[in-house]
């Protein structure tokens, strides 16, 4: 049963950092020294820490306990949850009945006597007999190639209309538009098969090879009542969102920029989203649910628009830590009523700053002082910790300078580099032109990252500096109300927040190109005395900018931090040293992001358990198994779950963050050895053995951009690496 995270504790004092960071032994809590600021002047390091990253603080003084973050995928649900505040899950498989496909098919296979008598009435003898011909050759099932074919020459608009409004409304499976006629004067109906039925006639269900679409997309003449997207719900397990899409895109033969989503989802989980792809029917999408490994796709509809980035309230995790270790059940009380009571320090977590050797932070700094060569080299120049393959391709590129022979050696995944690599192709030494042709959501990453790194480094300070229990003089707050102090106007700042390289930046098209949605404008203002007199604001309210032109810094020490690491890493923050604006700090606004953040709709609940490989929580395809019986995700290591607990809309509480929504994050899968950790306080109980271990579940929701692993980490007291979470399991 679900406990609610209400506690009746005190609130708890931070704990001061100063000294961090914090290990776990049998006797005692052991504080290791850290330097106040961590420089990072060589690109040498192969991980990074924490600390490396300015995760450095917590909330509660609490002591942690021993748990294990991502034993199985499974441990870690992510649902999405949309613009409306509802939770989104996959609750059906199945395809609605089709009004365009499905009828097409059938009206290949009837006589067309009366339609051709009705077209008799609107053109003249030359244009029915031709288009007579024209269907008994599509509903023969000949194999030879349909040719459109052109009527008369028309110059009346209106019966232009009529002519195409009979077409739409009695012969569906063509389709038509207006080319030029003749003369100046005229304009020509021209007739053709729907790209998406041709060669089906009676005798006939291959596709020629080289028979493409009008639209590489799908259709490009989609049934008018129909909306031009498909929407529909992708539930995924051990996949990013983009390689998902990927095997979706790969089988349905479009691209990968057809299809929008709000945010990507943590590769490690099992995680349900809402997508959108154009000019696709549901039954060709439905059909790939037998063959897809991994991935299911269902709930779909038309609709008229496609998802954009951030177009989203945030997200519901469902956490499952095992191997709990504790001193006393109590203390975990304590830590996960503190955890909902006080929530934690929003830091940027180490997913942020990317899952390779070189942290995105690095080039970001790189690029902000105007180093293109440099940054050009960091992102392909060899690095630790990659597969063989990718090692391989990068030290024949430094070697030899080949660039077609590295091509041929580098992975399509890595999108960054095959797009920097085409370029310079073209532009032999253009390395700016090179970084320009990486996909704008990746190469705006680097810059994003670094502008997270400073945040974070500052969120510590406050707390070391001012506490975690209340507003100060010279803090940073949202105003409220009528607030006549208030000073600045600031719209947020968007960030790309796909860590995973998954775009072909060659295959662009319009739908790729739309602007994200303006959000409503942030109202900050700077704390006074007479604001900390009448309590009108709390801890809650406390922000910190991300930085930028148009944002004010804390009227305290606070501010410091942001000017003295960039001064140490050769960046202004108010000048620029170049003229690229996408590169530069002061072309752009800035945003604010909450210092403190509490899960929303929190409960967690202790559970015993004494095999290792079941799963603990339930997913949305095991809802629908227990409806009806549906062919299992096929995975490495199946899991039936018999638990688990449908969660509540979040409307209201997420609405008051939507002055915040940025792209979602939700703790993408970090690849790479992260941090040697100190040793723990207990020893690792033996996950392959029958004797009873405790788990402990969570259930709660964040705003989008919030990390869940930081909410984990206040929890544990320890790190949230993959590589530490790892040597759990050992």
């Amino acid at each position: 049963m679900w406990r609610c995270g209400v506690s009746s504790l005190k609130p708890n004092c931070y704990f001061h950092c100063k000294r961090n960071y914090l290990s776990l032994s049998k006797s005692n809590l052991t504080k290791h020294p850290i330097t106040k600021y961590s420089n990072y002047s060589s690109l040498t390091m192969t991980t990074i820490t924490e600390s490396d990253v300015g995760i450095l603080c917590f909330i509660s003084n609490l002591p942690g306990f021993r748990g294990i973050l991502k034993q199985r995928y499974s441990d870690f649900i992510v649902n999405e949850v949309d613009t409306e505040g509802n939770v989104v899950h996959l609750t059906s498989l199945d395809a609605p009945p089709e009004e365009g496909e499905t009828k097409i098919s059938d009206q290949l296979n009837k006589n067309y006597a009366s339609e051709i008598e009705k077209f008799r009435s609107l053109a003249c003898e030359i244009d029915v007999d031709q288009l007579e011909a024209f269907i008994n050759q599509i509903t023969s099932g000949s194999e030879e190639d349909i040719s459109p074919i052109v009527l008369s020459p028309d110059s009346d608009k209106s019966h232009r209309t009529a002519m195409h409004n009979f077409f739409k409304e009695n012969l569906r499976f063509l389709v038509t538009d207006t080319v030029d006629g003749p003369d100046s004067s005229s304009k020509c109906i021209r007739v053709r098969l729907n790209s998406g039925n041709k060669n089906k006639g009676r005798n006939s269900n291959k596709r020629k090879r080289g028979d493409r679409p009008y639209d590489s997309r799908g259709s490009s003449h989609w049934p008018a009542h129909l909306g031009n997207f498909l929407r529909f719900h992708l539930f995924k397990e051990n996949k990013d969102t983009q390689e998902a899409l990927g095997l979706i895109g790969k089988m349905l033969g479009i691209q990968p920029r057809s299809f929008g989503f709000a945010g990507t989802k943590d590769k490690r989980s099992v995680s349900t989203q809402r997508v959108t792809v154009f000019k696709q029917y549901a039954s060709r999408l439905a059909a790939l649910n037998d063959r897809l490994i991994g991935i299911k796709v269902g709930d779909f509809c038309y609709v008229k628009d496609d998802l954009l980035l951030g177009q989203l309230l945030g997200n519901r995790f469902t956490i499952v830590l095992r191997g709990v270790v504790a001193d006393s059940e109590d203390t975990i009380q304590a830590s996960a009523e503190s955890l909902g009571r006080h929530g934690f320090i929003n830091y940027f977590g180490l997913q942020r700053f990317g899952s390779g050797s070189i942290p995105t932070h690095h080039i970001g700094a790189t690029l902000l002082r105007g180093e293109w060569k440099a940054a050009a080299s960091t992102i392909l120049d060899p690095r630790e910790g990659e597969r063989n393959i990718i090692s391989k391709a990068r030290e024949y590129y430094k070697q030899t300078g080949d660039i077609d022979g590295t091509l041929k050696q580098l992975p399509r995944h890595l999108v960054a580099e095959r797009a920097m690599l085409q370029c310079l192709k073209k532009s032999p030494g253009n390395y700016l032109q090179a970084l320009k042709a990486i996909p704008r959501t990746l190469r705006m990453m680097y810059v994003h990252s670094y502008q997270s790194y400073l945040w974070n480094h500052a969120a510590s300070v406050r707390v070391q500096k001012y506490g975690s229990s209340e507003v100060v003089l010279g803090d940073l707050v949202y105003s409220k109300g009528d607030d006549a102090e208030k000073t600045e106007v600031v719209p947020p700042e968007h960030e790309d927040n796909s860590l995973e390289d998954a775009y072909d930046c060659g295959q662009l098209d319009e739908i790729s190109g739309k602007d994200l949605p303006l959000e409503k404008n942030n109202l900050v203002k700077v704390i006074t005395a007479s604001d900390i007199s009448t309590g009108n604001y709390n801890i809650e309210d406390v922000v910190l900018p991300m930085t930028g032109s148009r944002i004010i810094y804390p009227m305290n020490e606070v501010a410091d931090v942001y000017r003295d690491m960039a001064k140490k890493d050769g960046i202004s923050l108010t000048e620029s040293v170049h003229n690229i604006k996408e590169f530069s700090i002061t072309s752009m606004t800035g945003s604010y992001r909450r210092v403190f953040q509490k899960p929303i709709d929190f409960r967690w609940d202790l559970l015993s358990y004494t095999d290792g490989n079941l799963a603990l929580s339930e997913t949305d395809i095991d809802k629908i198994a227990k409806t009806k019986p549906v062919n299992p995700v096929k995975e490495e290591n199946p899991t039936n779950g018999t638990e688990g607990e449908e969660p509540f809309n979040h409307l209201e509480q997420l609405e008051s963050f939507e002055d915040e929504k940025k792209f979602s994050t939700d703790d993408n899968e970090v690849e790479v050895s992260r941090e040697a950790e100190p040793p723990q306080v207990h020893s690792p109980p033996d996950l392959n053995s029958l004797e009873p271990q405790k788990a402990l579940k969570l259930a709660f929701t964040l705003p989008a951009s919030c990390y869940a692993t930081m909410a984990i980490r206040e929890l544990l007291k320890t790190s949230t690496s993959v590589a530490f979470h790892k040597t759990l399991n050992q």
